[in-house]
């Protein structure tokens, strides 16, 4: 009786060697064959540190000028960053500036926004998103500045938005600030 039962188990232990080498195939197989090896993305750009300033527009309006300073880290072709900003708590809108940067000084044609248009001549000064500079990247030192439109977006003091800069290769959010409305 012993010798039967010692027979058995190297049917079984076979058996489980086997069904292990075909589960390890059939995983490389269809990592080569559905190409998920090709799908890996480049890692995000590390925005080491940032600022971020909400102001009144200096030129006597009421609207509100954003700036987003690059302090720190790697630098970011301006064509793959996207901005994101929430001021849902302040006036109840959201909106998306893409395919940067603008062929134009001045307003963003309507296809560079997504969501709520609260955006008004969204570099005003040669900031980063300024194409005329002849800069296409975001790199230290280096300001991105747009306008909030208090006719789309009102603010009062103390009101927050959220400024989020996007690295759309990755969908990598680099940059965040919460900022106050003064």
């Amino acid at each position: 009786m012993g010798r039967s039962t010692e027979r058995g188990v190297s049917p079984v232990v076979s058996t489980v060697l086997l069904v292990a080498v075909v589960v390890i195939l059939a995983s490389t197989v269809s990592v080569v064959a559905f190409g998920f090896t090709s799908q890996v993305d480049e890692p995000a750009p590390v925005v080491a540190q940032s600022s971020g300033q909400l102001v009144r527009d200096v030129t006597g309006g009421t609207d509100q000028i954003v700036n987003i300073t690059h302090e720190a880290g790697d630098t970011i072709q301006v064509a793959n960053i996207e901005v994101a900003v929430d001021a849902s708590d302040a006036c109840g809108k959201r909106g998306r500036l893409v395919d940067l940067p603008d062929n134009a000084v001045g307003f963003g044609s309507p296809d560079q926004i997504e969501g709520d248009d609260i955006f008004d001549d969204y570099s005003p000064d040669g900031g980063a998103l300024d194409p005329t500079t002849g800069d296409t990247e975001f790199s230290a030192g280096d300001t991105i500045r747009f306008r909030l439109t208090n006719g789309a977006c009102p603010l009062a003091d103390g009101d927050r938005i959220t400024v989020r800069i996007v690295h759309t290769p990755s969908g990598a959010v680099v940059v965040e600030q919460t900022l106050t409305a003064s």
